[in-house]
């Protein structure tokens, strides 16, 4: 799949900022005043603008609006509404926060559910995808969530549930990326599948299908070379993973913690340009490209 830059920036700084606000949700002593400000308007910068950057991916992104209302059958339209209301919910909690000093647990756990579900609804786009087989598995709900919860812990200070999350995280995208290099294989999918000719023996492809790029090869086919993923694989997992644990184990220091963030957001910002990256469309079978 083609990584396009404007869906990278959205799913990196998204999960992190609805993570961020399901922290500040279920806080039972959430900041308050300037100190609530401060950490409410990072969570909505990062969520909204991910959000507003996912827009740019669209051909008319003056329409985006309009999926909303596709709620009962797309995952993309959930995901909007998902969006908007926790975002509505977790105003009025933050306003109460900062501005009367007022703490309204219920509207928080509310809120941080519907932040969290936003992450889900997200990752569903991709996971229920059969078309791509590196996607479709549970794995992959699991991944943005796991990311999400890890980077909103690491964001609001929560040292001990940040080194916890960020190895359960860890473990998961180490799966993720053992799975999926086999997913296509397991499928069952080939020339013979992508053509309906499979019946007849093996199918091979002598030209291509197209005498110019098209819209399915530039989308849908990027093709990456297996060294140049597994230098990204490790760079990716230094930066999400080692490098902040190693960082938010050593005594603590505010420099320390900064470092910590700018490495995580940079290593799922490259976790996630693999994703689209080495993700397998089955219709580049058809186009003899896998």
């Amino acid at each position: 799949m083609h990584p396009a830059p404007s869906v990278i920036v959205f799913s990196t700084l998204s999960g992190l900022g609805f993570g961020l606000l399901f922290w500040l949700g279920v806080d039972s002593s959430p900041p308050k005043g300037l100190s609530g400000f401060i950490f409410f308007a990072i969570a909505y910068a990062l969520a909204v603008g991910g959000l507003l950057s996912s827009t740019f991916h669209l051909g008319h992104p003056e329409r985006a609006w309009r999926a909303l209302s596709q709620w009962r059958t797309s995952w993309l339209s959930r995901e909007g509404v998902c969006a908007v209301v926790a975002l509505c919910i977790m105003g009025l909690y933050a306003a109460a926060l900062i501005f009367f000093g007022f703490h309204a647990p219920v509207t928080g756990l509310i809120g941080a559910g519907l932040s969290l579900f936003t992450v889900f609804t997200t990752s569903m786009i991709y996971a229920q995808l059969d078309t791509v087989p590196r996607w479709k598995t549970p794995l992959t709900p699991a991944l943005y969530l796991s990311f999400s919860l890890a980077g909103g812990a690491l964001l609001s200070g929560r040292v001990n549930y940040a080194i916890l999350l960020l190895i359960v995280a860890a473990i998961i995208q180490f799966v993720w990326w053992q799975r999926g290099d086999t997913a296509l294989a397991d499928s069952g999918s080939d020339l013979g599948t992508a053509t309906g000719l499979g019946e007849r023996g093996t199918v091979r492809s002598m030209a291509h299908p197209h005498t110019a790029p098209n819209y399915l090869v530039k989308e849908f086919i990027y093709i990456i070379g297996r060294k140049h993923a597994q230098k990204l694989r490790v760079i990716a997992f230094g930066l999400t993973f080692v490098i902040p644990v190693i960082l938010l184990i050593l005594p603590f220091n505010h420099l320390f913690g900064v470092l910590a963030v700018l490495s995580h957001v940079a290593g799922v910002a490259t976790s996630r340009w693999l994703f689209f990256a080495e993700a397998e469309h089955v219709v580049g079978l058809y186009y003899g490209a896998r």
